[in-house]
């Protein structure tokens, strides 16, 4: 991978030439900081700002692509006009675009059993918590003792076996987290395709695609294989599979900044 803002040349040729671009960002690690408790990521003002001009520019489409549920990351974001793909891609909503995936949607009831079943066994396990976001689960053990993380693996395990041996789920581990999904052919690189689709125009858009997990891997394949461009948050030495890597969210803000003088829409940033 390349440190982005050290090629920065380089990639600003390929923004001023596009006819459009479609940028799809990551929130949590990618935007904003990762934090103990997931409700305690939010946007900073001067990064929703740096948000809201970009999405004023006509040669772009912007997105935030996110596990989250749809209520909360539009809550969180809160810019109207804009792309938002929810529970790793499963729900999308923007401008003209709605679009819950069948089957994940069949799956809501034996998700919600699942986590009401978890729920339950992980009471005596201190920091550990479900979340039940509707197409989605998380179990999330950032703040769960090191010396009771088997106990909490051997009772997940147990619980998620039948499930995940008939084919009914499946389980991707993220950071300090295990996100359970449907086990239906989507995630966020399939999220960004059906985006690209769906925006109006003969040319295909320039792709960027920004995140910081292992969810978000299959987002960048899906951008490289279509000439676009994906960049990772976070140290180089993680080796996922994307082309370029900017090191932390403050850097994020920083090339969002850049992107916006590269189409001359320039952003006030402090």
């Amino acid at each position: 991978m390349k440190h982005l803002l050290s090629y920065w040349n380089v990639v600003a040729v390929r923004i001023r030439e596009a006819k459009h671009i479609l940028l799809l960002i990551d929130y949590d690690g990618t935007l904003t900081p990762i934090v103990e408790k997931p409700e305690l990521a939010h946007l900073s003002p001067e990064v929703k700002e740096c948000l809201q001009e970009l999405a004023k520019n006509p040669r772009l489409t912007l997105g935030i692509i996110s596990g989250r549920t749809m209520g909360d990351l539009q809550g969180r974001v809160g810019i109207n006009g804009i792309i938002y793909a929810a529970n790793h891609g499963l729900e999308i909503e923007g401008p003209s675009l709605s679009f819950i995936h069948p089957a994940a949607k069949k799956a809501v009831p034996l998700l919600r059993s699942l986590s009401q079943d978890i729920s339950k066994a992980i009471v005596g396990i201190k920091g550990a918590r479900i979340d039940n976001k509707g197409l989605t689960l998380s179990l999330h053990y950032r703040l769960v003792d090191e010396a009771q993380l088997d106990e909490l693996n051997k009772i997940f395990t147990e619980i998620v076996k039948t499930s995940l041996a008939s084919g009914q789920i499946r389980i991707t581990p993220s950071k300090k987290a295990y996100d359970i999904r449907p086990a239906v052919d989507w995630d966020k690189g399939k999220a960004v395709e059906f985006i690209a689709q769906k925006l109006t125009g003969e040319d295909k858009p320039l792709m960027l695609f920004l995140g910081d997990d292992v969810t978000d891997y299959d987002g960048f394949r899906t951008v490289d294989m279509n000439g676009g461009i994906s960049i990772f948050v976070g140290e180089e030495t993680t080796k996922p599979p994307a082309r370029y890597f900017l090191y932390s969210p403050k850097e994020v803000y920083q090339f969002l900044g850049m992107v916006g003088d590269t189409l001359g829409f320039p952003v006030n940033q402090t």
